[in-house]
């Protein structure tokens, strides 16, 4: 059964705080793995990386097989039903349309003296998105993340999907068609995202990786930060409803375990401050559970890692919530809007009872890549800005150099750096 939490007890601080820290995420086994592979992939290439293919996807291939061709793109377009084909567009559409209102503005501007400044953003030059394979695989997460970078105008997206014993859903590389991806490979785990970080003599490398994975993905994005651009490390999936007496409770059965069927290690919790309510959804969680196809992986989710918390007041809660910074916030309550207005931490916000957060996984717009293990409080979900660059431009004409002079002159010979006051007093003959 979840964890229950009552805000009227003694122990309650120290509950939320175990709660909280309660640890879902990578072992050092896992870091070592993954660091291991990335260090053959440096050394070896193309050799270690079909090597590794073949041991965990029981996929023996050449170089030359590593890249889906077009041919198989097409096959597998044809694969699909019309209906799933239309749903992916009207996935595509929106999700483009809510990434175009995100593309950031030129700036320039001349000041009283004569200093001319601002900025400019610039596309990522080639980025590289990991999806999770094999035929459980999610082509939202190819729109999702291929989308924004094509927005932004990065002109070389890389996609690479492990395909254990060569399935590969037909969606994903239908969905990577539709975003307008430019290269597909037939690789997964530590061994791609080396790959992609560094390069082969088959795979050119990227500059920034993005896209969820397992632990091993997430353990060599880890590594490899720094020699490239990573979008975040994501942990399992986590969702947080806030519920008050007006909420249906099999509505919140059913997100909560939304989440839960995702993984065993993902979170859902409900926050509410109706004990009727609270007792309503443990009760259809049960039953749905009953009959939902990954009954065994969302009942342990819900089990080992669920919660259900019991507050006073939702206005007073809402510290607890900024403290947990859910991935995802869903608020079923008679004034939504109320309570997200106070909220500072949370990845994704769904206002009210007929906005399921299912619905921001795939249709609703806004991107479903989001900060995970409280992350929110301090990042933000995938947008068209992740994949650019903005760089400062600054210009100076003679009056204005000699203006500014005497200030940094006197800050460089207070650091010491009498170069730097040079620089500046030669242009000007002093």
């Amino acid at each position: 059964m979840p964890i229950r939490l009552d805000d009227k007890e003694a122990c309650f601080e120290q509950d939320f705080a175990a709660l909280l820290s309660a640890k879902r995420e990578v072992s050092e086994e896992v870091d070592r793995v993954a660091a291991d592979i990335i260090a053959e992939v440096r050394a070896d290439g193309d050799k270690a990386v079909t090597a590794f293919t073949s041991r965990f996807d029981g996929l023996d291939l050449t170089p030359e097989r590593l890249r889906v061709s077009e041919a198989e793109i097409e096959a597998a377009i044809a694969a699909c039903s019309p209906e799933l084909l239309a749903a992916l567009e009207t996935a595509r559409e929106r999700i483009e349309t809510y990434h175009l209102r995100q593309k950031p503005a030129d700036s320039w501007s001349t000041d009283a003296i004569g200093v001319g400044s601002g900025w400019r953003w610039s596309a990522i030059e080639a980025v590289g998105l990991y999806v999770p394979g094999g035929t459980a695989s999610y082509p939202s997460s190819v729109l999702m993340n291929a989308i924004p970078a094509k927005v932004a105008g990065v002109p070389r997206v890389v996609m690479v999907a492990p395909t254990p014993r060569g399935e590969t859903n037909p969606l994903v590389l239908a969905a990577a068609r539709l975003a307008g991806v430019d290269e597909v490979y037939r690789i997964g785990g530590a061994q791609a995202v080396a790959a992609l970080a560094y390069g082969t003599k088959t795979i050119a490398p990227v500059a920034k990786i993005v896209g969820p994975g397992n632990a091993y993905v997430a353990a060599a994005k880890r590594r490899v930060f720094g020699q490239v651009g990573i979008d975040m490390i994501a942990g399992p999936s986590e969702v947080l409803v806030i519920a008050d007496s007006t909420a249906n409770p099999n509505w919140i059965a059913a997100d909560l375990l939304a989440q839960a069927e995702h993984d065993a290690s993902a979170q859902s919790i409900l926050l509410t401050d109706d004990a009727g309510l609270a007792a309503e959804v443990e009760k259809a969680v049960i039953a749905q559970l009953a009959t939902l196809p990954r009954a065994e992986i969302a009942g342990r989710s819900w089990k080992d890692f669920g919660a259900v918390i019991l507050v006073s007041d939702l206005e007073g809660a809402i510290p607890l919530v900024d403290r947990l910074a859910p991935e995802h916030l869903e608020i079923m309550t008679a004034d939504p809007e109320r309570l997200s207005g106070m909220i500072r931490n949370a990845g994704a916000i769904f206002l009210g009872g007929h906005t399921p957060e299912a619905i921001g996984d795939y249709v609703g717009g806004p991107n479903h890549v989001l900060p995970t293990a409280r992350s929110a409080r301090f990042s933000s979900g995938l947008g068209v800005v992740d994949f650019m660059k903005r760089t400062s431009l600054l210009k100076c004409g003679p009056d204005a150099l000699r203006a500014l002079a005497p200030a940094a002159t006197q800050l460089a010979e207070a650091e010491g750096l009498q170069a730097h006051g040079r620089s500046v007093t030669i242009r000007l003959n002093l």
